[in-house]
């Protein structure tokens, strides 16, 4: 049902999700005979122990699956349609990230200054330059990268709907990749784990580094160095289309997307190049502040 959807990772998820809080009270029930008050009795366990979040994701997995037995003949109707305004709303969540530029300076500078594992500080350089998402960047692999078109092309299975994604990789970037390579090139992924090379980093890897470097989870995420490009390539008055396909958004209409995967690309490649040597600028002055783009 979801397989053609979404990426295996994402897929395990949620099966995982359904296995820990759904199917223990109502996965053997015939999944016509579930009802409405049977199904927010299960979700208002999840609220009672403070996962209100899961519980409306849950809801929303749960819809998938009624409807698709309505649409196979398995069921008659989607009873957590008669759900809607049942749960607590869930509190909006803002992944920490960092835009002021002098403060995005001092951030690169404390990069640089990264005393741990060479691998760790490789993906903490590269993590600004391409602001992918931060399982993109640590499942990295080799292959992907084509040094003389100076382009990362991310494949379908890796991505959130299953789009190829192109990154143009500036200078900079390839010279954070060249330093990386004679370390990890005979291996498959670009940032190996450190219990195997046969596996990418561990997901908490980024994270407990920033912490390692006297960022809290309310300074600064793996996550937040997309919010970080997004925010200031905004600023700098970029083409908003060219931002959004650069950060992989936009991508509902999955043929769509496929058939537009090189949209904006001269474009975003003098984007990402400008935003490369923006932050050098950051980096080397803690007095530099957010410039306006030149066009022309």
């Amino acid at each position: 049902m979801f397989s053609k959807q979404w990426v295996p990772g994402h897929a395990d998820k949620i099966i995982r999700r359904l296995e820990l809080n759904i199917f223990p009270w109502i996965g053997r029930r015939t999944i016509k005979a579930i009802t409405a008050s049977e199904l927010l009795a299960v979700l208002r366990r999840m609220e009672s122990r403070g996962a209100n979040e899961t519980a409306h994701r849950a809801l929303q997995v749960c819809g998938r699956v009624f409807r698709f037995a309505v649409a196979t003949g398995r069921a008659e109707r989607d009873p957590s349609r008669d759900l809607s305004g049942a749960l607590a709303p869930t509190k909006e969540k803002h992944l920490a990230s960092i835009t002021d530029p002098q403060e995005v300076g001092a951030l690169l500078r404390a990069i640089d200054a990264y005393e741990g594992a060479w691998i760790t500080r490789c993906a903490l350089r590269l993590s600004p330059l391409v602001f992918v998402r931060p399982g993109e960047l640590r499942q990295a692999q080799w292959p992907e990268f084509d040094f003389e078109k100076s382009e990362w092309r991310i494949p379908p299975t890796r991505m959130k709907m299953r789009v190829q994604h192109v990154v143009p990789l500036s200078t900079q970037a390839m010279a954070v990749l060249r330093d990386l390579q004679p370390l990890t090139g005979r291996f498959a992924f670009a940032f190996p784990g450190v219990r195997s090379r046969f596996r990418p980093m561990s997901e908490n890897t980024i994270t407990a580094a920033l912490r390692r470097m006297g960022y809290s989870g309310q300074d600064m995420t793996g996550h937040g160095f997309r919010s970080m490009a997004s925010t200031l390539l905004n600023e700098q008055g970029w083409n908003r289309d060219a931002i959004e396909r650069q950060l992989s958004h936009g991508e509902r209409d999955a043929v769509r997307a496929a058939y537009n995967y090189a949209q904006h690309l001269p474009e975003r490649r003098r984007m990402m190049q400008a935003w490369a040597d923006y932050l050098d600028e950051l980096r080397a002055d803690s007095n530099v502040v957010n410039t306006k783009r030149v066009t022309g």
